[in-house]
C-alpha cells in the first residue's frame, strides 16, 4: 500500500511503531522495520553513548529503513542530532516541536523530519519550519496526551497543512488505517499494540497486565508530573494522587536520585530538564523532578516488571488487545485487513 509516507521514508506500509522509552530498542525497532513498518528508537531513556551503539545495533539486524525519537527540549539535544547524522539515520521523530535550527541542520543532512503535535497550530508551526510530515496523536494514545479526539483532531490538521499526516492515538487493527487513509493521513502510527507483541522486550508479567486491562483501567492523571498523561492505574499512581505534597515530594527525590545514577545527569541538569518540561505549566517542585525522571518511573515496569512501583504508559486500545503476535504477524494482519475492508466498501459503493 503505497501512501505519501511510505515514499517520502521509504517503507512498503504506512505503518509507524512509536518511540516509547524502555520499549522501543534494537530489538522491536528492528522485527518492525524488518515487517515492512517504520520502527522508531527510543532515545530519551538512552545516554549518548547508549544511543549511538543502539543505532547500530539496529543496523546490524536489519536494513530497512528506520528512526530515532528524540526529547527536543533535552539538554543535550543538539549532541543526539549530531549522533543521528553521523551513523546515517533515515528519520528523526521528535516529542515536542523542535527548534527552526535543528530542522534546519537535519534536513541538511537528508534526515526526514517528523514531529509529533496534538493541536492544529503546533502541525501548522512545525511545518512552516521545514518539517517533513507531521504526527497527530489524539486523546485516546499513550503517554502525554491532550483533550482532542483523534477523529476530530486529525482532519482539522489534514485540512491545515500540506505535508504527510500520520495519525496517532486509537489505532490497532486494519479498519483504524483505512479510517485515517479516509480522513486524508498518509498512515497510523501505534504504541501500545507494537508494545504488545512478543518482539518487545517488556516483561511477560507486565504484558499479562496490560492484556488484562479493559477500557476503564485506562485513565488519565496529572499526579505524576503535572501533565495530563494516560496510562494504566497502578498502586504508585493512586499513591501520588492521594499524597500530601511532602510525600509527593519524597517519592519525587528518590527517584529523581535513582534516574540521575542510571542516566549520569547531574542534579543541575536533571532539574532544567525538568523544568523545560512545564511549558508554562504550572508544576510544583515535586511535579518538576518527576518530569525529568518520568524515564525511571517507566523503567521500574517496563524493564524491571514491578507494575506496583513504576507507571505504565497506555493508550486506550489496551481494553481492546487480547493477543501478542509478532512484528511481522501484526503487521502482515494488519495490512491484509486494510485490503479487505477496502475492498468490501468498493464493493458495496
Amino acid at each position: 500500500m503505497e501512501t505519501a509516507l511510505t515514499r517520502l521514508v521509504g517503507v512498503r506500509h504506512p505503518l509507524v511503531q512509536t518511540g516509547m522509552g524502555w520499549v522501543a530498542g534494537p530489538r522491536l525497532v528492528s522485527a518492525t522495520a524488518n515487517a515492512g513498518a517504520l520502527g522508531i528508537l527510543a532515545s530519551a531513556t538512552m545516554t549518548p553513548d547508549r544511543l549511538r551503539t543502539a543505532i547500530r545495533e539496529v543496523k546490524s539486524r536489519t536494513e530497512a529503513p528506520f528512526g530515532v525519537n528524540l526529547r527536543a527540549d533535552a539538554s543535550d539535544a543538539g549532541d543526539r542530532v549530531r549522533i543521528i547524522v553521523e551513523e546515517g539515520v533515515r528519520v528523526a521523530s521528535f516529542a515536542l516541536a523542535p527548534s527552526p535550527e535543528l530542522i534546519a541542520e537535519l534536513k541538511e543532512a537528508g534526515v526526514v523530519v517528523i514531529p509529533s503535535v496534538g493541536a492544529r497550530r503546533h502541525a501548522e508551526k512545525v511545518a512552516a519550519w521545514g518539517a517533513d510530515a507531521v504526527l497527530v496523536q489524539g486523546g485516546e494514545g499513550g503517554g502525554h496526551t491532550g483533550e482532542v479526539a483523534t477523529t476530530v483532531l486529525l482532519p482539522q490538521v489534514v485540512d491545515a497543512v500540506r505535508i504527510p499526516v500520520v495519525a496517532a492515538g486509537g489505532f490497532f487493527d486494519g479498519r483504524g488505517l483505512v479510517a485515517a487513509l479516509a480522513y486524508g493521513a498518509a498512515g497510523v502510527a501505534m504504541g501500545t499494540r507494537f508494545l504488545l507483541t512478543s518482539d518487545s522486550t517488556v516483561p511477560d508479567a507486565v504484558k499479562a497486565r496490560y492484556l488484562a486491562a479493559t477500557v476503564k483501567d485506562v485513565t488519565v492523571t496529572r499526579a505524576v508530573d503535572g501533565l495530563p498523561h494516560r496510562m494504566l492505574r497502578t498502586d504508585l499512581v493512586t499513591s501520588l494522587e492521594n499524597s500530601g505534597r511532602a510525600q509527593a515530594l519524597w517519592h519525587a527525590v528518590r527517584h529523581a536520585a535513582g534516574f540521575r545514577r542510571l542516566s549520569g545527569l547531574a542534579w543541575r541538569q536533571l532539574v532544567r530538564d525538568g523544568l523545560a518540561m512545564r511549558h508554562g505549566n504550572d508544576l510544583t517542585w515535586s511535579q518538576v523532578l518527576l518530569a525529568a525522571n518520568t524515564p525511571m518511573l517507566l523503567k521500574a515496569t517496563m524493564v524491571d516488571g514491578r507494575t506496583d512501583l513504576g507507571v505504565m504508559a497506555s493508550g486506550q486500545v489496551a481494553g481492546v488487545i487480547d493477543d501478542l503476535p509478532s512484528c511481522a504477524e501484526l503487521v502482515e494482519r494488519i495490512m491484509k485487513e486494510a485490503a479487505e475492508v477496502r475492498d468490501r466498501l468498493a464493493a458495496s459503493s
